[in-house]
């Protein structure tokens, strides 16, 4: 069964673990270590991977995986169908009116980019409202709990996360679907590349394995204005910049809404949440319960 989820997240191009993924993270960091010597032995060492808290991710990522397929996947609504009462209601409210002058080609490439932007905006927004809204904030803690970064640090996401971020998926692309339904008909579909779309594809390849790592790998910084580099995640990871760089693919959203930090300003990166606070991050059971004994916690001193 472990090597059927291995094989699984090894061979989907719409993992962050594709194998392709994996080998081009590999060679940046590489690149990196050969021009920065110094952080050669952060990259190799035992202390980063074999850290309890790398370990807990290795353990959590499994657990995560059927977590996810037996109880998240049947409870969270589909895109598909958010698609169709989307084009049901435009079609009941505005009548029938399709555009029929478009090239098919012209379409696609409409739709791939509405699909990316549309979605990348909702992962900045649900991401800023896990940090500011108290009660998801003690589910997302769990994600910062991290002590160390690597690749599956990405997975170590509480269930009721995964959860909203299921239905920002099915709403995102479901009403992005619809419109596009609704307006050009049932012949639509996007550029893709091994099966993902192509935007998330170019930008997995340039070291999106690294924003879960020690590796500082950072862009040019008019770049850096534009698209959220792998340095300046692990800033978002940083105890200094919690509130900062909330974006996934785009930095235009951290840009507009006064969020954004380059790489030049995080300088000494020092990860998790406050010491006091990381010793209820150490275990599986305690990821899972924790954040929901905590909640009743607030609750209960509320009301004194």
């Amino acid at each position: 069964m472990d090597d059927l989820l291995l094989l699984e997240y090894l061979i989907n191009a719409d993992r962050r673990t594709y194998w392709i993924y994996l080998l081009s993270s590999a060679f940046i960091a590489i690149v990196f270590i050969y021009f920065n010597k110094r952080y050669r032995k952060v990259a190799f060492s035992s202390k980063v991977w074999l850290h309890p808290s790398s370990k807990l991710d290795y353990y959590y990522f499994i657990f995560s995986y059927f977590i996810k397929t037996l109880l998240i996947s049947p409870i969270v609504i589909g895109a598909n169908t958010i698609a169709f009462f989307v084009k049901k209601h435009l079609y009941y409210n505005f009548g029938f009116n399709q555009i029929e002058h478009i090239s098919y080609e012209t379409t696609l490439v409409l739709y791939t980019v509405c699909l990316f932007i549309v979605s990348d905006f909702t992962r900045y927004w649900l991401h800023r409202f896990l940090h500011t809204i108290p009660i998801l904030w003690e589910f997302h803690k769990v994600h910062h709990s991290a002590k160390v970064l690597n690749p599956l640090t990405f997975y170590r996401v509480h269930p009721v996360e995964n959860i909203l971020f299921g239905f920002r998926y099915s709403l995102s692309i479901g009403l992005v679907t619809g419109v596009f339904i609704y307006f050009f008909g049932s012949k639509i579909g996007i550029y893709e590349v091994l099966g993902a779309n192509i935007f998330v594809f170019v930008f997995s390849l340039f070291g999106s394995n690294l924003r879960h790592s020690h590796i500082p790998f950072a862009y040019f910084n008019f770049l850096e204005k534009w698209l959220i580099s792998p340095k300046q995640h692990q800033i978002h990871h940083s105890k200094k910049y919690f509130d900062k760089n909330y974006g996934s693919y785009i930095a235009i959203w951290d840009r507009i809404f006064g969020t954004l930090v380059l790489s030049k300003k995080g300088k000494v990166l020092k990860f998790g949440l406050r010491k006091e606070q990381m010793e209820n991050y150490t275990s599986i059971s305690k990821l899972i319960f924790f954040p929901f004994i905590n909640i009743l916690r607030r609750r209960k001193n509320e009301r004194i």
